[in-house]
């Protein structure tokens, strides 16, 4: 595949939303399809250094147990993926924005085991690593507006990176932090 595609994305390619660019900006490297393939290590990584006693705990200031935020950084892939497939096909109907903190509170998706989970983001992930190598270089160009900003698929691509660097430096901090001690 050619990298020019999966490059790190120009500011104007956010549409102006600074919050999308400071995601951005956490991920180091030049070429988004081998940090998504890089985050899956990371991935298993972060939920193998998870305590059981961790899992289900809240640790001050945060308001969500390790487990809610794996559950986030899933419901995070599957919506993420959903956009970018509906901008590179040139879907023109906007994006609604989602309320990640009502989906994360509902509890919904906290059953069964935390290895499932961990399975579903690593096959979401494969998932849209799939579609972004099938796209031809013009759709990782395609805009679409997103809660009420102009992003483009490239652009969406690294903002779920950094999204999930964010969330994976907060689970190896919490993790490595007793739950006596908060």
């Amino acid at each position: 595949m050619n990298t020019t595609v999966s490059r790190r994305p120009a500011a104007s390619e956010f549409g102006g939303h600074t919050y999308y660019q400071e995601l951005a900006g956490r991920v180091m490297g030049d070429d988004i399809l081998q940090i998504f393939r890089d985050q899956m290590t990371l991935l298993c990584n972060s939920a193998s250094n998870v305590g059981t006693d961790q899992i289900d705990t809240v640790h001050a200031p945060y308001q969500w147990t390790i487990r809610q935020v794996y559950s986030h950084l899933a419901d995070s892939e599957r919506i993420f993926g959903y956009r970018m497939l509906r901008i590179a096909a040139g879907d023109p109907a906007p994006h609604l924005s989602w309320d990640e903190q009502q989906y994360g509170d509902s509890r919904f998706g906290m059953g069964g085991k935390l290895s499932w989970l961990i399975e579903e983001i690593g096959l979401l992930r494969q998932a849209n690593i799939r579609l972004l190598q099938r796209l031809r270089p013009n759709a990782w160009d395609r805009f679409g507006n997103v809660s009420g900003n102009s992003i483009n698929v490239r652009g969406l691509a690294w903002v779920l990176a950094g999204h999930m660097e964010h969330h994976l430096q907060i689970v190896i901090s919490r993790s490595q932090t007793p739950p006596s001690e908060n």
